[in-house]
């Protein structure tokens, strides 16, 4: 498996910049994440529950080890104020050598 097949991109979204720190430096903290951007800023229009919503949310781009995922979408299910947190892992599918080897370092067990 090369760098870039091993890392994972993984989009989450929170209702503010507060929840959204304090997961990010958790996941971090854990090593299920070697970084975590929080992007303020973010308007979601989404269906739930049968209704439309229109929120402001930030949104966290986590970077991690593909083999970490499972163990980060749990822990920000346990973490998370919403009942269905969105936890979307994409492959990377390219990116600097150094950077990739420096995130599975860095969530690594």
């Amino acid at each position: 498996m090369t760098a870039t097949e091993a890392i994972r991109v993984v989009f989450v979204t929170a209702p503010d910049a507060e929840t959204g720190a304090r997961l990010a430096r958790t996941l971090v903290e854990e090593r299920l994440a070697a970084c975590v951007n929080v992007v303020p800023g973010v308007r979601s229009i989404y269906r739930f529950e049968g209704k439309v919503h229109d929120d402001s949310e930030v949104l966290l781009i986590v970077k991690t080890r593909a083999d970490r995922c499972e163990e980060l979408a749990t822990r920000i299910r346990v973490l998370h104020p919403y009942s269905v947190p969105e936890v979307l892992a994409l492959a990377a599918a390219g990116g600097s050598e150094p950077y990739l080897a420096w995130v599975a370092a860095e969530s690594s067990r």
